[in-house]
C-alpha cells in the first residue's frame, strides 16, 4: 500500500514527527483520526537540528481527557482554588501553599514543589518572561493532561519544568536526583494510602535503600552521547537535552507509570487507576505474617517483568520453616504448579532469583523456554534474558547418580548461572564472563555461596527460605505466609531439628536428631547466612 500524507501534515498543521513516524511509512490515519473520543491538540512545533524542539505549549491545546475525566480534573481545580491558603492569589488559581494544603503528607514536599514548578512554567501563549506567581486552570489543565494522557514527548517537556526553570538541556545529575524523587514518592504514597497491598514496608529514617538502586537502574537506561559509557563524574555532568529524555521515557515506561500514580493517588483523582498489575496482591496466613526479603520497589520490579496475566497476585508455594528443610519437600511442593520466581538472598546481602516460565518438573533434561529469566535485586536490580545461544533455561533433578542433584538457571552442568545444591548449604553463580544463556553476571558475591562452618556452641542454621508464587487468577498455589530470614539458634549438644524422614530405628517421640544421625546432608551448621524464595506464577 502507498503510503499516505497525514491531512494535518497536509494542512500545515505542523504534527509531531514522533506521532507520524509510523504513518507515513504505514499508510495509517493521523492519531487525531485513531482517537476521535479522545480529542487531541493541535500543538503546533518547530523543529531544529538533530530533534531540537521549542513547543510553543497552550496555542491551540485542547484538552486529551474525556468528558467525565475533565470534570473530574475541574472538581480538582475547584477544590484547589477554594483553599484558604490560595486567598492571596487570583479567585481562579491556587498557591504552592493551597498544594501542599491539600496533598498533606501523602506526597513528600519535594514531590510536591516539582509537581507545583511544573505547572507553574507552562507558557499558556509562548510570551511570558518566567514562571506564573500561581497556577491557573489552564496551566493545572494543560499540565495533567501532559502528565496522565499526553505521549513521551508532552510527559518530557513536563519533566524538565519540574527540573529546572530555564529552557534548554539539564545536568544528567538533576535527572538523577528527580528520577530518585519519583521513585521515592511511589514507595511513599502507596505506603500512605495503604495500598501495599498486602507487602510490608520497612520504617526507618531515610529513603528505603532500593529506592536508590531501583532509581539508578532506570537512570542508566538514559542514552548519554549516543551510547557512550562515561565514569560517574563525567557522566552525571552530561547535558540531557528533550530528545534524550523523551526517548528515555518511551524506551523506560515506569517513568510513566510512576508519575501516574503520584499524582492519581497524592492528588486522590476519582479516576481509573489499574494498581493490579503493578503491585501484585500478597496471599499471607495471617498466623505466619512476618517480614519478607522483597520490599515493594522489589516486588514492583521483578513483577513488571513477568507475563502480564501473572502480575496480579502472588501466593507462597514452599517454606522451609513451614514444609521442612529437604530438597525432596521443596521439589514437592513446586513442582506441577506453573511459573515460578526463584528468590536467593546470600550470606553477604546479596539478592538474586530467576524467573521460570513454566512449571518445574524433576528431570535430568533441561526445560523452560526462551521466556525464562534471571535478575538480581541487590545490590543492584536487573534483569538478564535469554541470549537465544542455548536452551538451557530451568533444571531440577534429584536422586540421579551421575549427573548433578539440584536446581539451576542457565548455563551447563557444574557452571549455572543460578544454582542451589541438593544438600541446601551449596550454591554458586558463575559467568566468566557473562552465563552463556542469560549473559548474566556473577550474581552472588562468592561464586560458590557456601557459607562457612561454625565453630562455636551456638549456631544458625543454613537452608533454604521459602516459596513463593503470583497467580494470575484464582489463588492455587498451595502453603501461604511470606518469606523472611529464619534466625533459629540451636545448641549444638542438643541436636538439630528433623530434616526429612527420620532414620531407621528413629522416631518423633526420641527428640531432636544427634549431629551424628542427620542424614541426606539437608541441614548445614553454620555461622553464616543463605536464603531462598520461589515464586509461581500460574
Amino acid at each position: 500500500m502507498a503510503a499516505r500524507q497525514c491531512r494535518h501534515l497536509a494542512s500545515g498543521a505542523g504534527c509531531s514527527g514522533k506521532i507520524h513516524a509510523g504513518i507515513r511509512t504505514g499508510g495509517f490515519r493521523c492519531w487525531q483520526d485513531l482517537h476521535p473520543f479522545q480529542p487531541f491538540r493541535e500543538l503546533c512545533q518547530i523543529r531544529g537540528g538533530m530533534g531540537n524542539v521549542r513547543s510553543q505549549l497552550g496555542q491551540k491545546f485542547c484538552s486529551q481527557f474525556l468528558p467525565e475525566e475533565q470534570a473530574e480534573i475541574d472538581r480538582l481545580f475547584d477544590a484547589l482554588s477554594s483553599e484558604k491558603h490560595s486567598s492571596d492569589t487570583s479567585p481562579r488559581s491556587f498557591s504552592l501553599k493551597a498544594l501542599k494544603s491539600h496533598i498533606g503528607e501523602a506526597l513528600p514536599l519535594e514531590m510536591v514543589t516539582r509537581l507545583y514548578d511544573g505547572m507553574r512554567r507552562v507558557d499558556l501563549m509562548g510570551k511570558a518572561k518566567g514562571p506564573s506567581e500561581s497556577i491557573s486552570r489552564e496551566q493545572f489543565t494543560m499540565s495533567m493532561s501532559h502528565l496522565l494522557k499526553g505521549n513521551s514527548e508532552e510527559k518530557s517537556l513536563m519533566i524538565l519544568k519540574m527540573i529546572s526553570a530555564t529552557e534548554g538541556p539539564v545536568k544528567a545529575r538533576e535527572i538523577q536526583k528527580f528520577t530518585e524523587d519519583l521513585v521515592g514518592s511511589v514507595v511513599h504514597v502507596l505506603n500512605y494510602r495503604q495500598e501495599l497491598r498486602g507487602w510490608t514496608q520497612k520504617t526507618g529514617l531515610g529513603p528505603p535503600p532500593r529506592v536508590q538502586v531501583l532509581a539508578a537502574q532506570l537512570f542508566s537506561e538514559m542514552d548519554l552521547r549516543g551510547g557512550e559509557k562515561l565514569p560517574g563524574p563525567q557522566q552525571l555532568d552530561c547535558e540531557c537535552d528533550l530528545a534524550m529524555v523523551e526517548a528515555w521515557v518511551f524506551r523506560v515506561p515506569h517513568v510513566a507509570t510512576f508519575l501516574s500514580v503520584v499524582i492519581h493517588r497524592g492528588f486522590l483523582l476519582r479516576l481509573p487507576l489499574d494498581l493490579a498489575t503493578l503491585v501484585p496482591e500478597r496471599h499471607v496466613d495471617q498466623e505466619r505474617v512476618f517480614e519478607s526479603v522483597l520490599d515493594i520497589l522489589s516486588v514492583i520490579y521483578i513483577n513488571s517483568h513477568l507475563p502480564r496475566e501473572q502480575r496480579h497476585r502472588w501466593r507462597l508455594l514452599f517454606s522451609s520453616k513451614l514444609h521442612g528443610h529437604s530438597f525432596t519437600q521443596l521439589c514437592g511442593h513446586i513442582t506441577q504448579q506453573g511459573p515460578c520466581v526463584v528468590l536467593v538472598e546470600d550470606h553477604d546481602g546479596h539478592v538474586f532469583g530467576g524467573f521460570a516460565s513454566c512449571s518445574w518438573e524433576v528431570k535430568p533434561q533441561f526445560q523452560g523456554d526462551d521466556t525464562c529469566f534471571l535478575f538480581s535485586i541487590s545490590p543492584r536490580m536487573a534483569v538478564y534474558t535469554s541470549t537465544g545461544y542455548n536452551d538451557h533455561y530451568m533444571y531440577l533433578n534429584h536422586r540421579q547418580q551421575t549427573i548433578p542433584n539440584g536446581l539451576g538457571m542457565g548455563g551447563q552442568h557444574n557452571y549455572f548461572g543460578l544454582w542451589i545444591d541438593v544438600d541446601f548449604g551449596k550454591g554458586h553463580s558463575k559467568a566468566k564472563p557473562k552465563c552463556t544463556t542469560y549473559s548474566s553476571p556473577q550474581l552472588s558475591a562468592q561464586e560458590n555461596f557456601r557459607p562457612r562452618a561454625a565453630g562455636v556452641s551456638w549456631t544458625r542454621i543454613l537452608r533454604p527460605r521459602s516459596c513463593w508464587r503470583p497467580v494470575g487468577g484464582v489463588a492455587t498455589a498451595k502453603g501461604s505466609g511470606t518469606s523472611r530470614m529464619v534466625n533459629e539458634e540451636v545448641p549444638l549438644s542438643l541436636g538439630l531439628p528433623r530434616a526429612g524422614p527420620w532414620p531407621p530405628g528413629w522416631s518423633a517421640a526420641r527428640g531432636p536428631l544427634p549431629i551424628s544421625r542427620v542424614q541426606h546432608r539437608t541441614i548445614l551448621v553454620t555461622s553464616r547466612w543463605f536464603w531462598m524464595c520461589c515464586i509461581g506464577t500460574q
